[in-house]
């Protein structure tokens, strides 16, 4: 009998106040006026034409990414909220998520996040350091973002995340470990820290800032790390560190490879059908094209079955992510593969001292994580 994995939620807000140099998310330059109940109703339209594909199941996280969700007012959330909740199963006590920067968000805004039913909000922080804000070419300063993060527990959200980067242009050592210091003494209970990379199709792709070697990035992380486990956070994924019982149960749940249905301008999907296929769908890109057709079939920008031969690579691409591992059973419960079908691959990590296999439980190894890129190569098709 067909048991699929958990469903997750994922609501795209495509607009931010100014795109970033090394952005390469779907995000757009907000208009003057942005039309958020325009949006509104598209994004309930879009779930209408989806909700087929999930009839009767449970959905046990919502996460609203961007953009920079935060744009959109307390009373259009809810409107999202309330319309999710009309049309599909919520898990009761599910996790709410809402990504915002510092430097855009009316700061009286998160009680009503959190009485239209937010419960944990991701802030954009990235950096304490003024000058380094200024070199990545966000629109806030380290006031700015500290006063948002006392104005979300102070009006009762104690459930946060910041997003921290590290090897940032010009950046030292010291000035990386004091972002991370900063953000312990704010008593926020999980990090989301991560080195800038430069991705293709961005300003900073076209003109590369002056960053730090590769030694120096490395030196940073491991110095970064050691300093959030002393102060008590697990470092449970690459690039995600919590207190106990704090961890991320939306971003668990793609790294466990669980289903995620995406609605909004460029949002993704993933979802497991009944005969044992798994589909990847998204939306059209950008947020005109999308208010015009979210009703519509031409709101999908793509819809493809993953093949057979790519699912080992698809699953593993998520799931080693998780420093702590896995049981190897959740690869056959959640692909319909035999373990049989990567057991060579299994063996060859193992023998290079990238993973650990243990009572059917599936461990990165401290070597595999910093050589985890190879690691992933193994399970690509040839």
């Amino acid at each position: 009998m067909f048991t699929p994995p958990p469903l997750a939620l994922y609501i795209h807000i495509p607009w931010c106040v100014r795109k970033c140099p090394y952005c390469d998310f779907n995000s757009h330059n907000a208009p003057a006026a942005i039309p958020q109940r325009e949006y509104v109703d598209a994004l309930l339209a879009d779930l209408d034409q989806d909700l087929a594909l999930v009839a009767g199941r449970e959905v046990v996280s919502i996460f609203f990414g961007g953009g920079t969700p935060s744009l959109f007012s307390a009373e259009n959330i809810a409107r999202i909220l309330d319309g999710v909740g009309a049309r599909l199963v919520l898990q009761p006590g599910l996790e709410i998520t809402l990504e915002t920067n510092p430097g855009a968000v009316e700061h009286d805004s998160f009680g009503g996040y959190r009485r239209a039913g937010v419960n944990r909000i991701s802030f954009g922080v990235q950096s304490f350091d003024d000058a380094a804000l200024k070199r990545i070419g966000r629109i806030h300063d380290a006031a700015q973002a500290e006063t948002a993060i006392k104005s979300a527990q102070d009006a009762g959200i104690s459930n946060l995340n910041l997003d921290l980067m590290y090897a940032l242009p010009e950046q030292t050592l010291a000035q990386a470990l004091l972002d991370v210091e900063k953000g312990i003494l704010l008593q926020t209970p999980h990090f989301s820290h991560y080195q800038l990379t430069l991705e293709p199709n961005t300003v900073f792709a076209a003109k590369p800032p002056p960053l730090p070697d590769h030694d120096s990035a490395w030196d940073m992380q491991e110095a970064c790390q050691a300093r959030l486990a002393e102060a008590g956070f697990a470092h449970y994924e690459v690039s995600a560190y919590a207190k106990p019982e704090q961890e991320c149960r939306h971003n668990q749940n793609y790294w466990r490879f669980g289903d995620y249905l995406g609605i909004g301008a460029g949002a993704h999907g993933k979802l497991s059908q009944a005969d044992g296929e798994i589909r990847r769908r998204w939306k059209v890109k950008h947020p005109v094209a999308y208010l015009r057709h979210a009703a519509t079939p031409q709101r999908l920008g793509g819809d493809d079955i993953v093949a057979a031969d790519q699912l080992p690579f698809e699953f593993m691409l998520n799931a080693l992510r998780l420093t702590g591992g896995f049981a190897l059973s959740e690869f056959t419960a959640h692909t319909g593969l035999p373990l049989t079908t990567i057991q060579s691959q299994l063996d060859d990590a193992s023998t290079r001292g990238w993973l650990t296999v243990e009572n059917d439980w599936l461990r990165p190894t401290e070597l595999g994580q910093r050589f985890l890129n190879d690691v992933m190569q193994l399970f690509l098709r040839e």
